[in-house]
């Protein structure tokens, strides 16, 4: 069955070694650690990978996150996986689950994430599907 998750996140990231500049373009790997509330309620733990081009708005990032969480009543854990890049401040984001990754409750689980920042604060939408109208 296909369901629909809303809520906020809180998000904090730490450099996990020191940034390196290759051609004018500065590499960092960076921690995630974020608290969700809302429909989904839980913590997000990952590790992201950056580049941040010399060009104001340029940049692009990859990331693993594993979230620990209870969506809309059923408890379980899952993988997002993340791809996004600026383009000269236009922004382009792919969230999803990663196949296979649910466990518990969330066993099967498959999606698409969507983040919306305004005035400094994180809201999400997800679109989900369980398997066996779970």
């Amino acid at each position: 069955m296909n369901y629909r998750a809303k809520g906020t996140f809180e998000v904090s990231m730490r450099p996990l070694s020191e940034a390196d500049t290759i051609a004018g373009t500065k590499l960092a790997r960076m921690s995630l650690d974020k608290k969700f509330s809302g429909d989904l309620v839980g913590t997000g733990k990952g590790e992201m990978l950056s580049a941040i081009t010399d060009v104001k708005g340029s940049a692009g990032y990859v990331a693993i996150e594993r979230v620990d969480a209870t969506l809309n009543g059923r408890k379980g854990s899952f993988f997002f996986q993340h791809s996004g890049t600026m383009d000269r401040g236009a922004p382009q984001l792919a969230v999803t689950v990663v196949p296979d990754s649910g466990t518990e409750e969330l066993s099967g689980i498959t999606g698409k994430f969507s983040i919306n920042i305004v005035e400094a604060k994180h809201y999400y939408e997800f679109e989900y599907t369980l398997p066996n109208g779970r």
